[in-house]
């Protein structure tokens, strides 16, 4: 099961992290939303997004799509990706998920755009990344990997408007 956390759903957060004293929404900041602040030890309760990269991969005339095999969007088409670790480079986080997702070594070749949405916790930085050996197949959380004519890109059945947004812009540059 997938649980998502809305960074408004601030009642999903009842204890400090820190000494476990009892969170309670207060103005830290004028101009600012309410923050979740420990009224034991002070400690404010930044909700913070995450950070995902996908990869763009134009391959043999078309664009590599994986389908994928886990939830959210199963059975959909994406640009593969994932989430980054901590510590880690975004560019060698998209590079290690193309590998895991879609089995090929790829290159990041330059910045395509950045997309966040209102109300959602996930901020994707998309690339544009060449290929540098494999062929497409599907990993642990993959059903299949495709090149896609863009004519034949299957835009209904397009797991995330980050996905979609990001083929837009890519096949808008060509």
């Amino acid at each position: 099961m997938v649980i998502s956390v809305m960074p408004f759903r601030n009642e999903l957060y009842k204890f400090c992290p820190q000494c476990g004293g009892r969170l309670e929404k207060k103005i830290v900041h004028p101009k600012e939303p309410p923050r979740l602040v420990c009224g034991d030890c002070g400690f404010v309760f930044y909700l913070d997004p995450k950070l995902a990269g996908i990869a763009i991969i134009p391959w043999e005339g078309g664009l590599v799509l994986a389908r994928r095999g886990i939830e959210p969007g199963y059975g959909l088409w994406v640009a593969p990706g994932g989430f980054v670790d901590v510590g880690e480079r975004v560019e060698d986080a998209i590079v290690r998920e193309v590998q895991e997702e879609v089995w090929l070594n790829v290159r990041i070749t330059r910045l395509l755009n950045v997309y966040s949405y209102t109300g959602r916790t996930t901020v994707i930085v998309a690339y544009v990344a060449e290929v540098i050996s494999g062929q497409p197949g599907g990993g642990d959380e993959t059903l299949e990997a495709r090149v896609f004519q863009p004519a034949e890109i299957p835009w209904e059945k397009i797991a995330f408007t980050s996905t979609r947004d990001a083929l837009r812009d890519y096949l808008a540059l060509r």
